[in-house]
């Protein structure tokens, strides 16, 4: 613990609560209640994204309050602020989707702003949602100061017909009911048995990939990702958090002490061997940019190419969070990758151990359901693969964890469509063929703005029973919850001019996720005519506004979509000014 009387001559809080300048600052502290031992204590800020928003963020508020509870403990001084969430799945299929990536930018933000006003000293950050675990973690590594950060964790899993159901279940209904295959009634006992609790998307769609990496990447404690949103257990996790956080700070172990090119790495084998998000290869690159590292697209998915696929979890398996963490979760999961000699066992973590002497403590072991030895994989390799050809010459991913090899190869002619909505309303009216590889292009970080994720789209075709007799391609992204055979994160994206934007109806487009190539028959000859002929991005309604000043900031999606020149470019560190 920190010794008393505690020296605050190099902490960010003195510029707040030393020397007899600052008594009006002290003067608000008082008048919240502090004692003048607490105000002369270190500030730990305590950040949620809580909200009435959706339910992966309403337990964060009680979550918090264990959080303090262990800066109490560890004699330091929480000061609670929150910071907006963006919720992807009320988000979904609409435009409130242009929202949600850029929330990611205005969380790391707001965090950010709120520690330098208040200069606070180290962050404890609580948050549950796609966008917010790894906005949260790029404000962590931007202020570089001590830091934990804890999930909100996953809803529990609903019932229906005996079967557990997520909310990706209830998105393929819609599809079925399209089809005629299921009664409004019954959409409507899906709708309502598929969210039976607060917290996080059950399956290992974004916010739980998102998680799994809050753990390798070494910014949480060791399990404290996997207990579901409901249970009690997650506020000793809380609590030891709180304590953690101080550790940290007596050590000056800071976040970029932690968050490394090889903790990256570990991360990055984390996504994969449990059939990840795609999503993940946009924050990754996020959260290193913070950093000052690059560690881009290709960085991820060449990581990807190289990691078995051991953990059966839904969309693409057949199990969800809650039985993930009941067999030991991703400390179980990092024991199988170091049996692999596939883990950094030299990376800090948020204990102030090192990763290796973390699993050291893990006695349990792949239980060969859940999670399958790793010399018996799923698959030989990772559930997400990275492709690149004349159609992406900046990259591209798709998500194969549940493919057969077999069907991870496909060629048609495109069917191009210049928003979701277009491709929505096709889908919905059965207006394409099977065999057709369908074009969504304009939904890009700037072209769109905001890069949306086709879940609705590509959860009709699944509903229909297309998954696998379709390719669907876009600059957009897709959810963690999307299955088939869907291509994301093309770029350079359409509002750059890039391939995508030539696409024409007709064109045959080849995707082969086993030897990683994605490509248009037409020549560089005939691409540089098209160019020549392409009249520019397409107009967008947003000319004002929020989501207008993110399409104008927002770089490339291969570079993880950022809006500032990042670590590589600071010159100063917020904890030392």
């Amino acid at each position: 613990m920190l010794k008393r009387p505690f020296d605050k001559t190099k902490l960010p809080s003195r510029h707040v609560t030393e020397g007899p300048e600052r008594a009006p600052h002290r003067s608000f502290l008082y008048a919240m209640g502090l004692s003048e031992d607490e105000i002369h204590q270190p500030l730990v800020g305590v950040a949620t994204c809580w909200n009435e928003a959706a339910p992966c963020n309403i337990s964060l508020n009680r979550q918090a309050q264990a959080v303090k509870l262990g800066v109490k403990e560890a004699s330091g001084t929480p000061r609670e602020f929150t910071t907006i969430t963006v919720t992807d799945g009320i988000a979904m299929g609409h435009e409130g989707m242009r929202s949600s990536l850029a929330s990611r930018e205005a969380i790391a933000d707001t965090v950010e702003l709120t520690m330098r006003g208040h200069c606070y000293d180290a962050i404890v950050g609580l948050a549950g949602c796609d966008k917010s675990l790894p906005g949260m973690m790029m404000a962590m590594v931007r202020l570089n100061v001590p830091s934990v950060f804890i999930y909100g964790g996953s809803i529990v899993p609903g019932k229906y017909k005996g079967k557990d159901i997520t909310v990706q279940d209830v998105f393929e209904a819609v599809g079925r009911h399209q089809a005629g295959a299921n009664s409004d009634e019954e959409l409507r006992a899906i709708e309502k048995a598929a969210c039976p609790s607060a917290g996080a998307c059950g399956g290992q769609f974004t916010a739980n990939t998102m998680a799994c990496v809050s753990e390798a990447v070494g910014l949480a404690l060791m399990n404290s990702s996997g207990a579901p949103a409901p249970y009690e257990s997650r506020d000793a996790y809380g609590t030891a958090s709180g304590i953690a956080v101080m550790h940290l700070l007596e050590q000056n172990i800071r976040a970029r002490d932690i968050v490394t090119r090889k903790s990256l790495e570990n991360a990055a084998r984390v996504v994969a061997c449990t059939g990840g998000s795609t999503n993940a290869g946009l924050h990754l690159p996020a959260i290193a940019h913070e950093a000052g590292l690059e560690f881009f697209l290709d960085d991820v998915c060449d990581i990807f190419r190289d990691t078995p696929y051991f953990v059966d979890l839904k969309p693409g398996g057949n199990y969800v969070a809650k039985d993930l963490y009941e067999v030991g979760g991703v400390p179980v999961v990092m024991k199988e990758l170091r049996r692999a000699g596939l883990i950094h066992e030299d990376c800090m973590t948020a204990s102030g151990r090192a990763i290796g002497e973390e699993l050291d403590l893990i006695e349990r072991e792949a239980d060969g359901k859940v999670i399958y030895p790793v010399d018996k994989p799923i698959t030989p390799t990772g559930g997400v693969v990275g492709l690149k050809g004349n159609l992406a010459p900046q990259g591209a991913i798709v998500k194969v964890a549940g493919i057969a090899p077999e069907d991870q190869v496909f060629t048609g002619p495109a069917r191009v469509f210049e928003c979701e909505e277009d491709a929505f309303e096709a889908v919905k009216m059965r207006a394409y063929k099977e065999g057709d590889v369908l074009v969504i292009r304009n939904e890009g970080p700037a072209g769109g703005p905001g890069m949306r994720e086709m879940l609705s789209t590509t959860s009709a075709l699944s509903g229909q029973g297309m998954g696998k007799k379709v390719a669907l391609i876009t600059d957009g992204r897709f959810s963690g919850a999307t299955r088939g055979f869907c291509v994301g994160h093309v770029g350079p994206e359409a509002a750059h001019g890039g391939p995508i934007a030539l696409i024409a109806d007709g064109d045959m487009i080849t995707i082969n996720a086993v030897t990683g190539d994605i490509s248009v028959n037409l020549s560089d000859e005939d691409l540089a005519k098209r160019k020549e002929a392409w009249t520019g991005p397409r107009d967008t309604i947003y000319a004002s506004g929020a989501l207008w000043k993110y399409a104008q900031l927002v770089g490339e999606t291969y570079k993880g979509a950022v809006t500032h020149p990042g670590g590589a470019e600071e010159k100063h560190v917020y904890a030392d000014l």
